[in-house]
């Protein structure tokens, strides 16, 4: 067992010996585990983190107007606007490199549905479709769906590896309700779950708290921890094991995810693109979301905090806005762009501060539950690799076919299941009625196994007439879901 004394000096060299004020009350057990928490941290590498997060924090609040430019019209690419003919080419490109095995999904499912009053992983929650089925199950029949398509295209059988990133306190359920469902048609080997790591929570004055007499007090280090993990974890060896050229980085809540899009995967390939995003345009100039933009000449995510009333609201001669880019959470990378992160910028990552109510250990031992913020909370954000990449590139989609995200309970009235579950239903009867059908009313579902995006539904629809509730499934479904 570690000697005390050399634990304390260790610790005393960084301030943090405070850690060890209850090390006589606790019994043996305690002591190990202690020991284990604080050997996980690297006491150097913190004491930078706090120093720079608290540099950040002091910017807060400052506006950016003078360092932003939106994204130039070669850098970006409307879905809406696009020739047909170009984004079947980037189809045709995509399926082409799924069907080589060169494509993988990085699913950020870390989640809780607490939110929501669901006290499991959020991508287990079904949002009341007709089919009952979970955020995860539609994700994987997509995948199962789009490897089969790019085999009618090629005649290639490609492989889709799902690598899905949880938090510590989401794996063990998520692993039990894949095996449990049998990966859902897919082959366990080509299901890689990895855990997003943690940060310790501090007081203001840099002080590390406790969150029992033998416990250290952290928190997920936020999505941008994804980095990390990837190679703490042993995914980027695993990439390059498998050949894995290219990767769909989204998060579980997005009903409407086109899992590895053939034509988004298509357009960076094509672009030669190192790193990319996936947009939706603004609904105003007051919607509450972060816009992409270039910030002294870097690519970067601007919060909407971040930017003027005067800027959000400025257009350009069409009399769209002109920063317009709206994050969604879904992006692009290259392998090699991933392992470059890694190896070099992972350590620049910008560190973003929350201050929170966190609960601790007193000086008389025993643990409070504050009423007010007590502490900092440090997180790092995915799409903060932007700035680092040689060749980024965006994707402008319409928010009605790829965007609802659950957030919220009903009783928020928006990004809720009602609304996930209305804007599936809804883009279902779009895909049916552009394939000739007529629907009447509004519960249309369409199984990934049918359909992937609307393809191939002409054979099933055209020329009919339907009346909802209308569930369009193919024989691999079965009539109740685990």
């Amino acid at each position: 067992m570690t000697d005390y004394a050399e634990l304390h000096q260790r610790l005393q060299k960084v301030g943090q010996e405070h850690l060890l004020k209850f090390w006589d009350e606790l019994n043996e057990s305690e002591q190990k585990q202690l020991v284990q928490d604080i050997s996980e941290l690297d006491l150097n590498e913190l004491k930078q983190y706090f120093d720079r997060a608290t540099t950040s924090l002091s910017q807060n609040g400052l506006k950016l107007d003078d360092r932003l430019q939106p994204l130039p019209d070669d850098k970006l690419i409307s879905i809406s606007r696009a020739p047909e003919e170009l984004l079947n080419n980037y189809r045709e490109e995509g399926l082409k490199q799924i069907s080589l095995g060169h494509v993988a999904v990085l699913l950020m499912a870390g989640g809780q549905g607490t939110r929501l009053g669901f006290a499991y992983p959020k991508g287990m929650y079904d949002v009341g479709l007709q089919s009952g089925k979970t955020l995860f199950r539609i994700q994987a029949e997509r995948i199962i769906k789009l490897e089969e398509l790019a085999f009618e295209a090629t005649g290639k059988k490609g492989t889709i590896t799902w690598y899905i990133m949880t938090s510590e306190h989401t794996l063990q359920p998520t692993l039990e309700y894949f095996e449990k469902n049998n990966y859902f048609g897919l082959k366990k080997e080509n299901v890689v779950m990895f855990k997003q790591g943690s940060l310790p929570c501090f007081e203001y004055d840099g002080k590390i708290m406790l969150d029992e007499k033998h416990r250290v007090a952290r928190a997920p280090d936020g999505n941008g921890g994804i980095y990390r993990a990837l190679k703490t974890q042993g995914i980027l060896d695993d990439l390059t094991k498998r050949g894995i050229l290219y990767l769909h980085a989204h998060s579980v809540d997005n009903i409407l995810i086109k899992v590895a899009d053939p034509v988004f995967i298509g357009y960076c390939v094509r672009e030669n693109a190192d790193c990319a995003a996936k947009v939706v345009e603004k609904s105003s100039p007051t919607e509450a979301v972060g816009v992409v933009a270039i910030v002294d000449g870097k690519y970067q995510v601007v919060e909407y905090s971040e930017i003027s009333a005067k800027t959000a609201e400025m257009r350009n001669p069409d009399g769209r806005l002109s920063f317009s880019a709206g994050n969604i959470c879904n992006h692009f990378f290259t392998a090699n762009f991933l392992q470059q992160i890694g190896s070099t910028y992972e350590q620049e990552l910008k560190l973003h501060v929350a201050k929170k109510k966190i609960p601790f250990i007193d000086n008389s031992g025993k643990r409070i539950k504050p009423e007010n913020p007590n502490g900092i909370k440090i997180e790092k954000f995915v799409f903060d690799v932007f700035e680092f990449a040689q060749k980024f590139v965006a994707m402008e989609v319409p928010r009605d076919e790829e965007f609802s995200a659950l957030k919220n309970a009903d009783s928020a009235g928006k990004d809720c299941p009602s609304t996930a579950r209305s804007d599936l239903y809804r883009l279902h009867k779009k895909y049916v009625e552009a394939a000739g059908g007529i629907v009447h009313g509004d519960e249309c579902e369409i199984s990934p196994f049918v359909s992937y995006a609307g393809e191939n539904l002409a054979p099933l629809v055209e020329g009919k007439s339907f009346t909802t509730p209308l569930y369009l499934r193919s024989n691999r479904d079965t009539a109740a879901h685990l």
